[in-house]
């Protein structure tokens, strides 16, 4: 059977020099915080990876906090906003990730504040006029989080000019960059924005392992008590081997982007362009099929089957050794549908079934080619 992974939005294949570079640093068991040699290679380890990532990012190191992962992150910066920054209201949008809508909504219980929802256009963007609109409301302490990049149906938010916005409004910045960091370039001394997140597994990279970017003098405080890791501000041995891991694949990521988002970028270009061919009624979801809107790792179709067949058709898919999602991954296991699509989708497309399909350096032609015969077979049983 064909084994064909195109589910690479919802977790990556770790590169064959991340797992070596793992490896070799497992060896290296000094607790970073011990002051004799086996701590001290340790420590050496984390803050070289720190300086890397900074200098990718054109950041400043004490900017760069290790966390668990993007949901970690985006709690703790939402959280620690609302608590040490006198935040009283949050902006944010219906269609962001669980991690920063349902963060936001024990927020609003926890500490009675205020939480707005900008509005959407018809392909899922938040409308630019009413962010501002929001804005100008009233002089509370404002927080605005919008995702860079829909982890569902892919749109790309213009960064700079919502960041720009905020600041003229004197509104704090946060973007979920789960999806893009490690796939788009950034200049974080241009830009304006105060907080954003990462995790490695998206850009193949360990599990378990991410950061957030801090701007300097934010007046966030640790959300983890305990010791004195990560400069005091988040408590906890660090994962060694994972930080270095993480290390690795971003520097992998930044330095084969050009060749690696060319490529997929042709892969994503060629799935549009043979679906259309092969299974004309199909529809993209949000701006999926548009090449410079979206982002070039994800297509998010609705596919012309009725909703009987629609419950079959990612088992079908399964049987055949395809891997995708039927929204996020983070949805699979729930009953309810896709938050996002629920959003943005007539009721008539609502009940026809949605799949993500997400690609990566490591997919070829060829399986697209078999994961649209798969489809176009089953649409004809």
């Amino acid at each position: 059977m064909e084994k064909v992974y195109l589910d690479n939005a919802a977790t990556t294949q770790i590169r064959e020099e991340v797992i070596t570079r793992m490896q070799e640093a497992l060896c290296i068991y000094g607790n970073p915080s011990s002051t004799h040699s086996f701590g001290r290679s340790a420590k050496t380890g984390i803050e070289k990876a720190r300086k890397t990532i900074a200098k990718y990012l054109n950041a400043h190191p004490s900017e760069i906090v290790f966390t668990s992962g993007g949901t970690e992150a985006d709690n703790m910066i939402l959280r620690c906003a609302v608590r040490d920054l006198g935040v009283r209201t949050i902006i944010t949008s219906r269609v962001e990730h669980h991690a920063v809508l349902h963060t936001a909504e024990e927020l609003e219980k926890e500490f009675n504040i205020a939480l707005w929802f900008v509005d959407l256009d018809a392909d899922g963007n938040p409308k630019p006029a009413h962010l501002a609109e929001l804005l100008k409301k009233d002089y509370s302490k404002k927080l605005v989080s919008l995702m860079h990049v829909n982890n569902e149906v892919g749109n790309l938010l213009d960064l700079d000019s919502v960041s720009n916005l905020c600041k003229e409004h004197k509104a704090l910045f946060h973007s979920d960059t789960v999806q893009s960091v490690g796939h788009f370039e950034w200049d974080l001394k241009e830009s304006t924005i105060d907080f954003l997140t990462a995790a490695a597994h998206k850009f193949h990279g360990p599990k378990g392992i991410g950061f957030a970017f801090v701007r300097r003098n934010s007046g966030l405080k640790p959300l983890i008590f305990g010791g004195a890791q990560e400069r005091g501000f988040r408590a906890g041995t660090e994962s060694f081997h994972n930080i270095v891991g993480l290390e690795e694949a971003f520097v992998s990521a930044y330095d084969n982007l050009e060749k690696e988002r060319e490529y997929v970028s042709g892969l994503k270009e060629y799935f549009i362009n043979q679906i259309k061919k092969e299974i004309p009624d199909t529809v993209f979801n949000g701006l999926s099929g548009d090449m410079d809107k979206s982002t070039y790792t994800l297509v998010n179709i609705c596919l012309p089957f009725n909703k009987d067949k629609g419950l079959m058709l990612l088992f079908h898919l399964d049987l055949k050794g395809i891997a995708c999602s039927k929204g996020s991954a983070c949805q699979s296991g729930s009953a309810k549908g896709s938050h996002v699509l629920t959003e943005i989708l007539s009721d008539n497309n609502l009940a026809k079934p949605s799949l993500r399909f997400s690609f990566s350096k490591y997919n070829t032609k060829e399986e697209l080619d078999y994961t649209i015969g798969v489809l176009k077979e089953f649409a004809a049983s």
